[in-house]
């Protein structure tokens, strides 16, 4: 028999009591707001000038955290549930299955970030290939209202088991294309009512990402964006008014993220990198967007009696293509400039190292799966293959950005440790994760010690590859952080993932009738808690099957106390060629707080967090 505990019973530090009885009174509204790769320092009265607004009128989580590995799904699984990536199992935007999805093109290694693929994962794990209940399931099983609109993939993340749309109103970039999830006749009539068309607006020059001959885009997300928050203010929250109950509305602003990914300032340049013009505008961009869904909930009398949860799924990075260790930057390639690294250098380095040949799981050629790789080429969506047989491989190689995933399906101790040495090796890594049950190597921590090692339904990583990451040297270091990135996209573009503090600082805030006004929350926050505390506030439990969790952050509501806070630091035995893998975090009761990991020297925030931090609660 599964023994089941409820949300309440698994707060490690604060008790449910402690929320306060204001909260069972009168039950609140939320409205949750993520800016998709939003950086804490970027939000200023310039910039986004309602974000400001709303940290200074509520709550300012001041030392935030995002999941690591930084990705958008695996942060979205964190929000939605309350849970770490080692019970979700959503350990990035693209994962091994170990099964081919159809929905994927029968890819071992999907791209996570698309309504059909999700669903497809979802069957073939018995219903949801989360262990884990999200928060808008609970609130539709309580008979709250409940919608979530926005990016594609992370909108439906929090609630991807329900697909009808009758329940659950899902709007995202496919809607009203032949894969999304359908439109309820209400919301069809209510849209057409408002003047607003059943399809989703699409980015238009706003995806266009350039290649190595032509810049990316100069232009933010306006159009598409627009269409969501007039969707949200003269839709949705209309309709939820007229209901006249409790409600909880999801809004995932694809921007910052894909205008940063995307821009074409500095073309092949590290700098000005993601803080150039183009940026700046996504950024105001989704700043306008949540002062026009905050200005409806006035206007409609809606505010006093709502929370807005404000947050990032993670923060952001220049891309750095180069390598002088890699042997795939010395090849040559089409579409990648002479002595940069290809996108799937990881696999092809690793591949060449064992001496096994690659394969693309990815592509087709003449209806034959998994394809070849041969020399002066790459996998055409960077994952790789690597073994004799494609079919039962010897490692999986699934490519993410800022940091990769590396699968061992025979669980092979032998080839773990020739992947380790071969990994130590090169110039573009800054730290690596090996599952426990592998053992221990040298130069590298569990993937325990990183919340990686849980109850999760999909495949468990055996090796978490962290890029290295530097500063092109401003005041800031976490602001001008360059990332070697294993990507499509060009050198100067943007890209998160890895385990900088760069990336893991995502911006945070909270405002409403559950939240403390004027409040500095010097206390570590991940994306866990705010998925914990947005069910706390609403009233809403369900058992759970992992022990991964966030807590309520208590301290950030009407008499709730401060936690006590420890730092923390782990590292690994000495490679051979000295490496060590370094960890500096935090920890409130049995939590920990994950600040930046890797090799000494190569990784944002490693050393500059650990003697601020140590400086601010010295006492």
């Amino acid at each position: 028999m599964t023994l089941k505990h409820t949300w309440c019973f698994a707060l490690p530090l604060i008790a449910c009591g402690l929320v306060g009885p204001a909260y069972a009174q009168q039950q609140p509204n939320l409205v949750f707001f993520i800016a998709d790769g939003l950086r804490s320092l970027s939000v200023n009265a310039q910039n986004a000038p309602a974000m400001a607004a709303l940290r200074d009128e509520g709550v300012n989580f001041a030392n935030p955290h995002s999941m690591f590995p930084t990705f958008t799904m695996a942060n979205a699984s964190a929000f939605s549930t309350g849970h770490m990536l080692g019970d979700t199992g959503v350990f990035s935007n693209t994962i091994y299955t170990a099964y081919n999805v159809s929905a994927s093109g029968g890819s071992v290694t999907p791209f996570i970030e698309q309504d059909a693929i999700l669903g497809d994962i979802d069957a073939h794990f018995g219903g949801s290939f989360i262990a884990e209940e999200t928060i808008l399931s609970m609130a539709r099983r309580k008979r709250y209202s409940t919608a979530a609109i926005g990016k594609v993939g992370p909108t439906l993340m929090f609630d991807h088991t329900e697909r009808t749309g009758e329940q659950t109103i899902i709007i995202d970039d496919a809607t009203g294309g032949d894969h999304a999830i359908p439109l309820s006749q209400e919301m069809k009539d209510r849209l057409t009512a408002a003047g607003l068309a059943l399809k989703t607006t699409p980015r238009g020059d706003n995806g266009k990402a350039g290649d190595d001959k032509t810049p990316g885009t100069a232009i933010a997300n306006v159009a598409q964006q627009k269409y969501f928050a007039d969707v949200t203010t003269k839709v949705v929250l209309p309709m939820f008014k007229a209901r006249n109950k409790p409600f909880v509305l999801v809004v995932w602003s694809r921007d910052p993220d894909g205008t940063q990914h995307n821009h074409g300032d500095g073309h092949l340049q590290l700098e000005p990198g993601i803080n150039g013009p183009t940026s700046l505008a996504s950024i105001k961009n989704a700043d306008d967007n949540l002062k026009q869904i905050r200005d409806a909930l006035n206007e409609l009398g809606l505010a006093q009696s709502t929370n807005v949860l404000v947050a990032a799924d993670h923060g952001f990075s220049t891309i750095s293509k180069q390598s002088e260790t890699s042997l795939a930057a010395k090849g040559t390639y089409a579409k990648v400039p002479a002595g940069h690294l290809p996108m799937g250098f990881v696999a092809v380095d690793l591949a060449k190292a064992l001496g096994l040949p690659l394969f693309d799981p990815d592509k087709r050629d003449e209806n034959k799966k998994n394809v070849r790789v041969e020399d002066n080429n790459y996998p055409s969506r960077a994952n790789g293959l690597i073994g004799n047989d494609p079919e039962k491989p010897d490692a999986v190689v699934a490519t993410n950005g800022g940091s990769d995933l590396i699968y061992l399906p025979n669980n092979d101790k032998e080839l773990a440790k020739r992947i380790v040495e071969a990994l130590l090796t090169q110039d573009y890594v800054s730290g690596l994760f090996v599952h426990d049950d592998l053992g221990d190597f040298p130069g590298t921590l569990p993937l325990s010690a990183i919340n990686l090692k849980g109850s999760a339904r999909t495949p468990h990583p055996a090796i978490v590859v962290n890029l290295r990451s530097f500063s092109t040297g401003c005041a800031e270091p976490v602001m001008c952080s360059v990332t070697v990135a294993d990507t499509v996209l060009q050198q100067g573009q943007g890209m998160h993932g890895s385990f900088s503090r760069a990336d893991t600082m995502n911006f945070m805030a909270a405002a409403g009738p559950s939240f403390k006004k004027g409040f500095v929350d010097d206390a570590p926050v991940n994306n866990a808690d705010l998925g914990k505390t947005a069910a706390q506030i609403m009233g809403l439990s369900a058992p759970f099957q992992g022990a991964l969790i966030g807590r309520v952050i208590g301290e950030a509501m009407p008499g709730g106390q401060i936690p006590i806070v420890e730092n923390f630091s782990l590292q690994s035995a000495a490679a051979a060629n000295g490496l060590k893998t370094v960890l500096f975090g935090q920890k409130v009761g049995a939590l920990t707080y994950l600040d930046a990991a890797g090799f000494p020297g190569r990784t944002v925030g490693l050393q500059e967090h650990k003697k601020a931090a140590a400086a601010r609660y010295r006492q």
